[in-house]
């Protein structure tokens, strides 16, 4: 008979040495009529992206707006992650900012639409959004962020979540929904101030996958 054991999964979403997508475009609130700034620049050499910017109050929401990066592309299957996290290897000269959350469009005709509502509009389920941290330190380091503490129902104006996974499974990543993920956001929103981050990878992951050998 065959051993039981536990072996992690890992799936390669996207990375800046050219084996996954990493086409990334910066965007911010402006396009709402708001005041924060940003860039997206990748770093060749050391093969990671930077999103720099500060985000600023929108004037007529008198409320913080946003500064982002996001990649449309076909990603790699991550439903066997699903009972897992998300892994991003990152560094920060601005620990300190506490809006920074990623946002995973996945199972969704349209990704953009979707990341626009946050289920707040007709047809706008499936972005799926949840907030990290990331230590101070000059060093890259991995800040894992589990699937369920992602929601696909949040509050568009704020990015925060109208309703977690934990009180509501419907809210919650699906191994279905992460057959076909399509979108990825990297965001700094709904706290004023200025952001730096460093992105490496980011890597569906999950660490308790049972295989036998």
């Amino acid at each position: 008979l065959g051993a039981i054991c536990c072996a992690a999964v890992d799936v390669e979403l996207t990375a800046f040495d050219g084996s996954t997508p990493s086409h990334f475009i910066e965007m911010n609130d402006p396009v709402m009529g708001g005041q924060s700034t940003g860039t997206w620049t990748v770093n060749d050499q050391g093969k990671y992206g930077v999103m720099d910017g500060e985000v600023k109050d929108v004037p007529s929401l008198k409320a913080p707006g946003f500064v982002a990066v996001k990649c449309d592309d076909t990603f790699p299957d991550a439903s066997a992650t699903v009972s897992g996290s998300v892994v991003m290897t990152v560094r920060s000269t601005t620990p300190e900012y506490t809006g920074f959350k990623l946002a995973i469009a996945a199972g969704t005709v349209s990704p953009s639409y979707s990341c626009r509502g946050g289920s707040t509009i007709p047809g706008s389920r499936g972005c799926f959004k949840a907030p990290f941290t990331v230590p101070a330190g000059g060093d890259f380091v991995e800040v894992r962020i589990p699937f369920n503490a992602f929601s696909d129902m949040w509050d568009p104006n704020t990015g925060d979540q109208i309703k977690t996974c934990k009180e509501d499974k419907d809210v919650c990543p699906t191994a279905d929904a992460l057959k076909t993920i399509k979108e990825l956001q990297v965001m700094a929103e709904g706290h004023d101030g200025k952001v730096h981050l460093e992105i490496k990878s980011i890597t569906a992951s999950d660490e308790s996958a049972v295989s036998f050998v």
